[in-house]
């Protein structure tokens, strides 16, 4: 029985090759949608109070220790086997359902330290000790908690309907998405040697400028490389009424933050994406006192391995330049490599889509340009899970024609503001997910 189990599954995955690089889909989406859509007509009021409950409840990364808990008990009930504290507080849920191909569904656990500001009945006031010792407040502000709810939707909906696919699910709840270092933890902790590595994956994001209820995707990159950027500039401190006797680090770090751009606009290619941006400036402590030193945090967002090395050398290069002008000491620049760009494979893509477009018609959107935002879920791409990352909307789409039609943005991911709709975002995204899975699960 083993051997012949183990033959199924060497010659699905020798024929993965082709079936992934056609875009004719396997299943009758349409029908297949229907389906899904009346089972969340029963299950659905359950997702959205996991939702507003995850939502009221966000922790940051690596200290998921309630979300995981609860994520944990979700999916046993669902009758898969859960094991917890993979990659510290990382679970993973397998269900086997006879031969076929091992195949992984992605959800990320972890808030981001900001406070909530969205004024909803639900809306978080949970404060955690980030990992340098800061108390915070904690926010799911970047749609983690939609993607929970839906992630636990398409593990119910594919059990139901277990009869019309075969294969195993992993269904991974990934801590430290937004800090970074929550997929190496997982692969660290042997993750694919315990559980087996999927000859393919999955994952989605909400985003808060699309309408809610369509699903965009696109073959290709699909999101941002992410950089870290922390510079230190080293002066000499003085009385504000004395500035010849300092070397202000307050003027030289303004002088960086303008002359950098100029790295992005002279010499980036202008066809190529590339951003530096400086999100933090630490320094000084009285309007009459200047500082000895001053710090800048900032991010840098590429596609290309050839912008993101030549931003890290334009950063290197104006720092140092800003500090001689002032006479003052080499800066201190750290540039730390974040996410690499989320590529998906594109036979995958272009499969997965098509079902999309047979199930959700004009709903489903490909997308011609990149995300310029990043996402460590390509940390599983390059530990060879060929994946297809896809977007689900967020928005009212009411208040986003409106706004659109003003001229003005409605709040995004990482903003205070940012408040999804949960319905028909949680259902498009257990639709969506559930029909891209049992897509490359037919016999």
């Amino acid at each position: 029985m083993i051997r012949n189990i183990l033959r199924a599954g060497v010659c699905w995955a020798a024929a993965c090759s082709s079936a992934c690089s056609s875009a004719n889909a396997a299943i009758d989406a349409p029908a297949t949608r229907a389906a899904v859509s009346r089972l969340l007509d029963n299950g659905y009021p359950q997702l959205e109070a996991l939702y507003k409950d995850i939502h009221s409840h966000p922790e940051l990364g690596l200290q998921e220790v309630r979300t995981a808990a609860k994520l944990a008990a979700e999916m046993r009930a669902a009758g898969f086997e859960v094991t917890e504290k993979v990659g510290k507080t990382g679970i993973v849920a397998i269900y086997k359902n006879g031969p076929g191909p091992l195949v992984m569904v992605r959800t990320e656990l972890d808030g981001l330290p900001m406070e909530e500001k969205t004024g909803l009945p639900y809306a978080s006031v949970a404060k955690q000790t980030t990992a340098a010792g800061r108390e915070t407040f904690v926010a799911h502000s970047c749609g983690h908690d939609i993607h929970m709810a839906a992630w636990v939707g398409t593990a119910r909906a594919l059990v139901a309907m277990k009869d019309k696919w075969h294969g195993t699910l992993m269904f991974i709840g990934q801590p430290a998405e937004e800090t970074a270092g929550g997929p190496e933890d997982m692969l660290a902790d042997k993750l694919f040697e315990r559980f087996g590595k999927p000859v393919m994956g999955f994952a989605l994001h909400v985003g808060g400028d699309t309408p809610a209820g369509e699903v965009n995707y696109k073959p290709g990159v699909v999101m941002s490389n992410s950089d870290g950027l922390a510079i230190q500039f080293n002066g000499r401190g003085a009385h504000g009424s004395r500035p010849s006797q300092a070397i202000d680090p307050i003027v030289m770090a303004a002088r960086f933050v303008v002359d950098v751009q100029s790295v992005v606009s002279r010499e980036k290619d202008a066809a190529e994406f590339g951003v530096i941006t400086i999100g933090a400036i630490e320094g000084g402590s009285a309007g009459n006192i200047i500082p000895d030193h001053v710090n800048l945090r900032g991010t840098i967002r590429s596609y290309t391995p050839e912008v993101r090395k030549g931003l890290a050398a334009g950063i290197q290069r104006t720092a140092a330049a800003v500090a001689a002008m002032a006479g003052a000491p080499a800066p201190d620049v750290k540039i730390t490599t974040g996410a690499t760009a989320v590529v998906n494979d594109s036979g995958l893509a272009e499969r997965t889509g098509a079902v999309f477009k047979a199930a959700f018609g004009a709903k489903a959107v490909r997308d011609e340009q990149p995300g310029s935002a990043s996402e460590d879920y390509s940390v599983f791409v390059l530990a060879g899970v060929p994946s297809m990352y896809f977007g689900i909307g967020g928005a009212d789409p009411a208040k986003l024609a409106e706004a659109r039609a003003k001229g003005t943005e409605l709040p995004g991911n990482h903003s205070p503001m940012f408040a999804p709709l949960p319905e028909p975002s949680i259902r498009t995204g257990v639709e969506a997910m559930t029909l891209a899975v049992m897509n490359v699960m037919q016999p």
